[in-house]
Protein backbone atom coordinates (compact mmCIF):
# COMPACT_ATOMS: atom_id res chain seq x y z
CA UNK A 1 0.00 0.00 0.00
CA UNK A 2 2.83 2.37 0.85
CA UNK A 3 4.47 1.70 -2.50
CA UNK A 4 1.15 2.39 -4.23
CA UNK A 5 0.83 5.73 -2.45
CA UNK A 6 4.36 6.67 -3.49
CA UNK A 7 3.59 5.69 -7.08
CA UNK A 8 0.45 7.79 -7.14
CA UNK A 9 2.32 10.73 -5.60
CA UNK A 10 4.45 10.73 -8.76
CA UNK A 11 1.80 9.86 -11.34
CA UNK A 12 -0.96 12.27 -10.29
CA UNK A 13 1.14 15.49 -10.55
CA UNK A 14 2.43 14.38 -13.95
CA UNK A 15 -1.09 13.73 -15.22
CA UNK A 16 -2.34 17.04 -13.82
CA UNK A 17 0.59 18.89 -15.38
CA UNK A 18 0.05 17.30 -18.79
CA UNK A 19 -3.67 18.02 -18.62
CA UNK A 20 -3.04 21.64 -17.66
CA UNK A 21 -0.55 22.05 -20.52
CA UNK A 22 -3.06 20.53 -22.96
CA UNK A 23 -5.87 22.80 -21.76
CA UNK A 24 -3.64 25.88 -22.02
CA UNK A 25 -2.68 25.03 -25.59
CA UNK A 26 -6.24 24.24 -26.61
CA UNK A 27 -7.99 27.20 -24.98
CA UNK A 28 -5.46 29.88 -24.04
CA UNK A 29 -1.95 29.96 -25.50
CA UNK A 30 -0.19 28.31 -28.42
CA UNK A 31 3.26 28.87 -29.99
CA UNK A 32 3.43 29.63 -33.71
CA UNK A 33 6.42 29.98 -36.02
CA UNK A 34 6.28 32.75 -38.63
CA UNK A 35 6.58 31.44 -42.18
CA UNK A 36 7.56 33.90 -44.90
CA UNK A 37 8.34 37.61 -45.27
CA UNK A 38 4.88 39.19 -45.33
CA UNK A 39 5.32 40.80 -41.89
CA UNK A 40 8.85 42.18 -42.36
CA UNK A 41 10.45 44.04 -40.73
CA UNK A 42 8.39 43.47 -37.61
CA UNK A 43 8.31 39.67 -37.79
CA UNK A 44 10.94 37.62 -39.59
CA UNK A 45 10.76 34.21 -41.22
CA UNK A 46 11.23 31.50 -38.59
CA UNK A 47 10.50 33.79 -35.63
CA UNK A 48 8.52 32.25 -32.75
CA UNK A 49 5.46 34.11 -31.48
CA UNK A 50 2.73 33.30 -28.99
CA UNK A 51 -0.96 33.35 -29.85
CA UNK A 52 -3.54 34.27 -27.22
CA UNK A 53 -6.68 32.48 -28.28
CA UNK A 54 -9.10 34.44 -26.09
CA UNK A 55 -7.62 37.91 -26.61
CA UNK A 56 -9.82 40.68 -28.03
CA UNK A 57 -9.17 41.43 -31.70
CA UNK A 58 -8.68 45.16 -32.26
CA UNK A 59 -7.67 47.37 -35.16
CA UNK A 60 -3.90 47.05 -35.28
CA UNK A 61 -3.79 43.60 -33.68
CA UNK A 62 -1.54 41.03 -35.30
CA UNK A 63 -3.56 37.85 -35.74
CA UNK A 64 -3.05 34.26 -36.84
CA UNK A 65 -5.76 32.48 -38.82
CA UNK A 66 -6.35 29.28 -40.77
CA UNK A 67 -5.44 30.35 -44.29
CA UNK A 68 -6.56 27.06 -45.81
CA UNK A 69 -10.14 28.19 -45.22
CA UNK A 70 -9.60 31.76 -46.44
CA UNK A 71 -7.11 31.90 -49.31
CA UNK A 72 -8.01 29.81 -52.36
CA UNK A 73 -4.53 30.54 -53.72
CA UNK A 74 -2.62 29.29 -50.69
CA UNK A 75 0.70 27.65 -51.50
CA UNK A 76 1.17 23.93 -50.92
CA UNK A 77 2.37 23.19 -47.39
CA UNK A 78 1.18 26.48 -45.90
CA UNK A 79 -1.42 26.45 -43.13
CA UNK A 80 -1.68 29.61 -41.00
CA UNK A 81 -1.19 33.24 -41.99
CA UNK A 82 0.10 36.01 -39.71
CA UNK A 83 -1.36 39.42 -40.65
CA UNK A 84 -2.44 42.71 -39.10
CA UNK A 85 -6.09 43.68 -38.63
CA UNK A 86 -6.94 46.94 -40.37
CA UNK A 87 -10.72 46.76 -40.37
CA UNK A 88 -13.32 45.49 -37.91
CA UNK A 89 -16.89 44.51 -38.77
CA UNK A 90 -18.75 47.52 -40.18
CA UNK A 91 -15.61 49.49 -41.12
CA UNK A 92 -15.16 51.31 -44.44
CA UNK A 93 -11.55 51.15 -45.68
CA UNK A 94 -9.68 53.08 -48.37
CA UNK A 95 -6.01 53.20 -49.40
CA UNK A 96 -4.71 56.25 -51.25
CA UNK A 97 -1.15 57.38 -51.98
CA UNK A 98 0.35 55.24 -49.24
CA UNK A 99 -2.20 56.31 -46.61
CA UNK A 100 -5.01 54.13 -45.28
CA UNK A 101 -8.31 55.50 -44.04
CA UNK A 102 -10.77 53.66 -41.82
CA UNK A 103 -14.21 55.24 -41.67
CA UNK A 104 -12.68 58.40 -43.11
CA UNK A 105 -9.95 58.68 -40.48
CA UNK A 106 -6.30 58.25 -41.42
CA UNK A 107 -4.52 55.49 -39.56
CA UNK A 108 -1.00 55.77 -38.23
CA UNK A 109 1.43 53.50 -40.02
CA UNK A 110 4.46 54.36 -37.92
CA UNK A 111 4.99 50.65 -37.30
CA UNK A 112 6.16 50.14 -40.89
CA UNK A 113 8.64 51.94 -43.13
CA UNK A 114 7.82 54.61 -45.72
CA UNK A 115 8.77 52.06 -48.39
CA UNK A 116 6.28 49.51 -47.05
CA UNK A 117 3.55 52.16 -46.90
CA UNK A 118 4.07 53.41 -50.44
CA UNK A 119 5.37 50.37 -52.33
CA UNK A 120 2.80 47.71 -52.93
CA UNK A 121 -0.12 48.99 -50.85
CA UNK A 122 -1.93 50.35 -53.88
CA UNK A 123 -4.93 52.67 -54.24
CA UNK A 124 -8.23 50.97 -53.54
CA UNK A 125 -11.48 50.80 -51.61
CA UNK A 126 -13.31 47.68 -50.52
CA UNK A 127 -15.66 48.19 -53.46
CA UNK A 128 -12.84 48.41 -56.00
CA UNK A 129 -11.17 45.31 -54.55
CA UNK A 130 -14.41 43.41 -55.04
CA UNK A 131 -15.16 44.91 -58.45
CA UNK A 132 -13.71 42.13 -60.55
CA UNK A 133 -11.23 44.61 -62.06
CA UNK A 134 -8.87 44.74 -59.08
CA UNK A 135 -5.19 44.26 -60.02
CA UNK A 136 -4.73 42.30 -56.80
CA UNK A 137 -7.27 39.57 -57.57
CA UNK A 138 -6.00 37.38 -60.39
CA UNK A 139 -7.58 34.10 -59.34
CA UNK A 140 -10.42 32.86 -57.17
CA UNK A 141 -11.20 34.74 -53.98
CA UNK A 142 -14.00 35.46 -51.53
CA UNK A 143 -14.69 38.85 -53.06
CA UNK A 144 -18.23 39.29 -54.32
CA UNK A 145 -18.02 41.44 -57.45
CA UNK A 146 -18.63 45.08 -56.60
CA UNK A 147 -20.70 44.36 -53.50
CA UNK A 148 -18.27 45.03 -50.66
CA UNK A 149 -18.70 48.48 -49.06
CA UNK A 150 -17.94 47.67 -45.42
CA UNK A 151 -16.37 44.77 -43.55
CA UNK A 152 -19.19 42.25 -42.99
CA UNK A 153 -20.36 41.17 -39.55
CA UNK A 154 -18.20 38.43 -38.08
CA UNK A 155 -15.27 39.25 -40.39
CA UNK A 156 -12.04 41.26 -40.45
CA UNK A 157 -9.89 42.92 -43.10
CA UNK A 158 -6.17 42.17 -42.80
CA UNK A 159 -2.93 43.32 -44.42
CA UNK A 160 0.66 42.20 -44.12
CA UNK A 161 3.19 44.78 -42.91
CA UNK A 162 5.42 44.06 -45.91
CA UNK A 163 2.73 45.18 -48.35
CA UNK A 164 4.65 44.47 -51.55
CA UNK A 165 5.22 40.84 -50.52
CA UNK A 166 2.01 39.99 -48.70
CA UNK A 167 -0.84 37.76 -49.81
CA UNK A 168 -3.59 39.31 -47.71
CA UNK A 169 -7.14 40.64 -47.71
CA UNK A 170 -6.59 42.63 -50.87
CA UNK A 171 -6.25 39.32 -52.72
CA UNK A 172 -8.58 36.88 -51.01
CA UNK A 173 -11.13 39.01 -49.17
CA UNK A 174 -12.25 39.13 -45.54
CA UNK A 175 -11.24 36.74 -42.76
CA UNK A 176 -13.99 35.06 -40.77
CA UNK A 177 -13.93 35.21 -36.99
CA UNK A 178 -14.53 31.46 -37.05
CA UNK A 179 -11.14 30.89 -38.69
CA UNK A 180 -9.13 33.09 -36.31
CA UNK A 181 -6.64 31.23 -34.14
CA UNK A 182 -6.01 34.27 -31.96
CA UNK A 183 -3.96 37.41 -31.37
CA UNK A 184 -0.19 37.21 -31.73
CA UNK A 185 2.07 38.50 -28.95
CA UNK A 186 5.80 38.72 -28.32
CA UNK A 187 7.52 39.08 -24.96
CA UNK A 188 7.66 42.64 -23.53
CA UNK A 189 11.45 42.64 -23.68
CA UNK A 190 11.49 41.81 -27.40
CA UNK A 191 12.74 44.59 -29.67
CA UNK A 192 9.53 44.40 -31.75
CA UNK A 193 7.05 44.29 -28.86
CA UNK A 194 5.63 47.77 -29.55
CA UNK A 195 5.04 47.02 -33.24
CA UNK A 196 3.34 43.71 -32.44
CA UNK A 197 1.69 44.17 -29.05
CA UNK A 198 0.78 47.86 -28.86
CA UNK A 199 -0.13 49.28 -32.30
CA UNK A 200 -3.83 49.14 -31.42
CA UNK A 201 -3.28 51.74 -28.69
CA UNK A 202 -2.40 54.45 -31.25
CA UNK A 203 -4.05 53.15 -34.38
CA UNK A 204 -5.26 56.47 -35.79
CA UNK A 205 -3.18 59.57 -36.49
CA UNK A 206 -3.59 62.40 -34.02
Amino acid sequence: MAKLRVLFSWIVPIIVGLLAAWLIQIFILVPVTVNGDSMLNNLTNGERIWVLKMARIRRGSVVVFDARKEDPGIQSGEKDYVKRVIGLPGDRIEAKNGNIYVNGKQISQSYISFYNRTSGTGNWTLTSLSSGDSPFVSGSSHWADGKATTVPAGNYFVLGDNRARSEDGRYFGFVSQAHMLGVAKVFPWSSNHTQINDVWKNFFTK
